[in-house]
């Protein structure tokens, strides 16, 4: 063990019984041993190779989930991976209820029985049912002795409904739920003692006191800042999908509502010119600086400053080359590039040749790689094109 190592000039000459040694000195120094380094990722990974935790493919996978649920953290030019105050309690709180829920020893004989079947030595059913069945004893172990845990936790940390500030009101009691600034985010309301999940890896503010229509919960947005991407939120709906079409984790771009101005319906202009499964929407938080985004990838489209814009809708027409929404963009009145002062314009984004000199394609700046959503909403606006040809769009006054 390195942290208990002594230098060159504190080790004893080799000496036998009986020699007589010179006193040339007597002091007293007090000291204390170090702690042991904390590992570098590279380090763990040879660790869980050495003790059979994991293969290739999924070590990674182990420490980015470490990382992800904030167990410990990145520090430092070496990377070297700090165990957080919950990670420790949590090891802690393992160790007093069940200590080979922390030992690397469970994880290596579940490996080795999984490659013993690869070798054809065991059978995959006998395995199957013989780890299910020591995990589920585990599992309710586990459950019935909880409180060791509970109490950990009660002296580690302060009580979730004493955290945080006040941000949005609750749809269910109108009192206002408290923002939990730490990963993983959330929002908690103290009177209902409920906890609503929200998006991580970006800010989370107030989105102008609006209300969803079906819950009564104030509607948040998360950005990750100007050059980034950002979009409005129920925290009920986020948590607890409305409809059967929607997943956990959705936002109102991704709402299947009918009529919620912030929903996919009412937003919704084409396909997205790079992802297979997205639409680009009229992206409302974005006001006054206009921006189509995709809702499942980091594709967004801006309307560039000379334009002044002062308001996006979408019209009731469809282009005929390439299926898209048209777009209804009204001008400010004393800045319009149209021509004799017109200030509204309708016409499609991307075949249009007066809308397309106004708009550029950029990629949000993400602070990770965003999940990709399965779900494929439907709505006005889905079409089969990209980008179309030619045709001018319809003119207004």
């Amino acid at each position: 063990m390195t942290w208990q190592g002594l230098v060159e000039d504190e080790r004893l000459p080799e000496m036998e019984k009986g020699d007589i040694c010179r006193v040339d000195e007597v002091k007293l120094v007090e000291k204390q041993t170090s702690p042991p380094e904390y590992l570098t990722e590279s380090e763990l990974i040879s660790l869980m190779e050495k003790h059979s935790i994991g293969t290739d493919a999924s070590i990674p996978v182990h420490i980015n989930n470490i990382c992800e649920r904030n167990y410990v953290q990145v520090v430092g030019s070496s990377r070297k991976l700090q165990p957080t105050p919950l990670g420790i309690v949590l090891v802690h709180g393992y160790q007093k209820i069940d200590p080979e829920l922390v030992l690397p020893t469970m994880r290596a004989a579940t490996e080795k029985l999984l490659n013993l079947i690869a070798q054809g030595k065991e059978d995959f059913r006998a395995v199957l049912q013989h780890v299910v069945k020591t995990f589920e004893m585990k599992y309710k172990y586990f459950v019935k002795n909880i409180t060791g845990m509970d109490e950990l936790f009660e002296v580690s940390f302060s009580p979730l409904a004493s955290t945080g500030k006040p941000l949005s009101r609750c749809g269910q009691c109108n009192r206002y739920m408290k923002f939990v600034d730490v990963k993983p985010m959330r929002l908690h309301c103290a009177v209902c003692n409920v906890t609503y999940k929200l998006p991580q890896n970006g800010h989370i503010k107030l989105y102008q006191e609006l209300k969803c229509p079906l819950d009564n919960f104030e509607l948040v947005m998360w950005t990750t800042g100007a050059k980034g991407k950002s979009y409005p939120l129920c925290p009920y709906c986020y948590t607890n999908p409305p409809f059967g079409d929607m997943r956990p984790g959705f936002s109102c771009l991704e709402c299947s509502h009918p009529t919620c101005k912030h929903a996919l319906s009412q937003n919704g202009v084409s396909c997205c010119v790079e992802c297979e499964d997205g639409l680009m929407m009229i992206d409302r938080t974005s006001a006054p600086k206009w921006k189509l985004v995709c809702n499942k990838c980091n594709v967004v489209i801006n309307f560039k400053d000379e334009a002044h814009i002062h308001r996006l809708d979408l019209s009731e027409e469809q282009c005929g080359q390439c299926e898209a929404t048209y777009l209804h963009v009204t001008f400010h009145k004393d800045k319009t590039p149209l021509a004799d002062g017109v200030t509204e314009y309708t016409g499609c984004l991307f075949c249009d040749q007066t809308l397309k000199q106004y708009v550029a394609l950029h990629h949000a700046q993400m602070r990770i790689k965003t999940s990709s959503s399965r779900g494929r909403g439907r709505g006005r606006g889905r079409g089969k094109g990209r980008r179309g040809r030619g045709g001018r769009g319809s003119r207004g006054t």
